[in-house]
């Protein structure tokens, strides 16, 4: 098989929770070899999240703030892309400077369109959660804070129907994005191909390996909700891990690209 450029495709390789383990602690271990810009990125990114939270607080749209505070982390595949390059840097046995990490993230025109993917996929979370709320709670529903939205979703039937249904359709989104991002940034980061080779080249390794992949996604979740929890600050720490830990997955995913001959 040939991608779009008429390059071969990249070769998937089978992986095993022991891969994903060993993946995790190399991550860490990236962390700790470079925490600054990693919870530079971090801080950033809670910043946004606490920013957006404040927003509809302020707008008294205070009932979208779970949708919002779930549906953010949908985003992170693409913030990740500066902790792919200070472990693909860390790699070479170089150093990554923040232009490095800014020139990753902004100057290939492949990782922008992947960006709109996961931008797209979130602005459709969005959607389903106010339908959701039009369809359970009625067009006109609204809440004076969070308490109360809390309250009515946890304490009422309908709540808690609102609830089971959101969630199973943002797990299923989320499994989408999983499955279309999990090698895709730092596979476009590493070698010369099209978005949508790097997007079936990830669904590939996904049906290649589902167990492993889809408990790294499930670890990656809770591993997000219980950073989330302190007003997002634990992304400070959690996001940059879980960042580099995929960049060393991925090279255990796919095959190193083939050398060209002499």
């Amino acid at each position: 098989m040939t991608t779009i450029s008429g390059k071969a495709d990249p070769v998937v390789r089978a992986v095993t929770f022991n891969d994903v383990a060993e993946s995790l602690i190399a991550g860490l271990r990236d962390f700790q070899a470079a925490p600054y810009y990693g919870m530079a990125l971090g801080a950033i990114y809670c910043a946004a999240g606490i920013a957006i939270l404040l927003s509809v607080t302020t707008l008294g749209m205070s009932y979208l703030a779970y949708p919002l505070a779930a549906g953010f982390a949908l985003l992170g595949p693409f913030v990740a892309v500066g902790f792919y390059e200070i472990s693909r840097k860390r790699e070479a046995g170089e150093t990554a400077t923040f232009s490095d990490i800014l020139k990753a993230m902004t100057s290939r025109g492949e990782i922008g369109w992947m960006a709109f993917v996961t931008l797209f996929i979130f602005i459709m979370w969005m959607y389903q959660a106010r339908f959701l709320m039009a369809l359970f709670f009625g067009l006109n529903a609204s809440f004076t804070s969070i308490t109360q939205f809390i309250a009515v979703v946890l304490t009422t039937n309908t709540g808690l129907l609102f609830l089971l249904a959101g969630n199973m359709i943002g797990a299923f989104l989320a499994a989408v994005l999983f499955s279309l991002t999990v090698v895709s940034f730092p596979l476009l980061l590493d070698r010369e191909v099209d978005c949508v080779t790097a997007m079936v080249t990830s669904v590939r390794a996904v049906v290649r390996s589902p167990v492993p992949l889809l408990g790294w996604a499930a670890m990656i979740v809770v591993l997000l909700v219980l950073a989330a929890l302190p007003f997002f600050l634990g992304l400070i720490v959690v996001l940059p891990v879980l960042g580099h830990a995929t960049w060393h997955l991925y090279r255990r995913i796919i095959m190193p690209a083939p050398t060209a001959a002499n």
